[in-house]
């Protein structure tokens, strides 16, 4: 059971790291390069080829929820302490609801970037319509908004597996 735990933490460590590098990548590195004046011509057709390309990433936001929920298994939890709130007993289910409720916005935020607000501006910057930087601007901030609350649930994995942290929250 040891082997398998370890396995399935990997797998959610390193799906998390995919996620989060993917977004560090683009906001640090490829979306200040395509700002550049002479890349103009071709900022819309690339980001937007970009943002297909890696929507597959937006996929292990499934990975991350079931490995979520199979090291919660294991460590001995069922579904029927999600419910009758043993769970979220203590220091460490505060932080667990709180890690959740960051994930849940990360799952709605992330939504309506990549499946209106993305698509959107792009078919808008394609028939250069006055309303597509408003839209883009939008699209930027929901980007944003899904790396900083994606560093936000990383932050509070790190309480909940350091454990005597969490104490010391309170």
């Amino acid at each position: 059971m040891h082997g398998w735990y370890l396995l399935v933490v990997g797998v959610h460590v390193l799906a998390a790291t995919v996620w989060i590098g993917s977004m560090v990548f683009l906001g640090v590195a490829v979306v200040p390069v395509l700002r550049e004046p002479d890349l103009a011509s071709v900022r819309t057709t690339l980001l937007h080829r970009l943002g297909l390309r890696f929507r597959w990433i937006g996929g292990l936001l499934g990975t991350l929820i079931a490995t979520g929920i199979l090291m919660l298994d294991m460590r001995g939890y069922t579904w029927a302490h999600l419910w009758d709130g043993t769970l979220w007993a203590g220091p460490w289910g505060d932080v667990l609801a709180w890690k959740l409720g960051f994930v849940g916005l990360v799952l709605v935020v992330n939504a309506m970037h990549d499946f209106y607000f993305g698509p959107r501006t792009t078919r808008l910057l394609e028939f250069d319509d006055t309303s597509a930087e408003t839209v883009r601007r939008a699209a930027s901030y929901l980007g944003r908004l899904t790396t900083l609350f994606s560093l936000i649930i990383l932050a509070l994995a790190v309480i909940l597996i350091r454990g005597g942290a969490v104490t010391s929250l309170y």
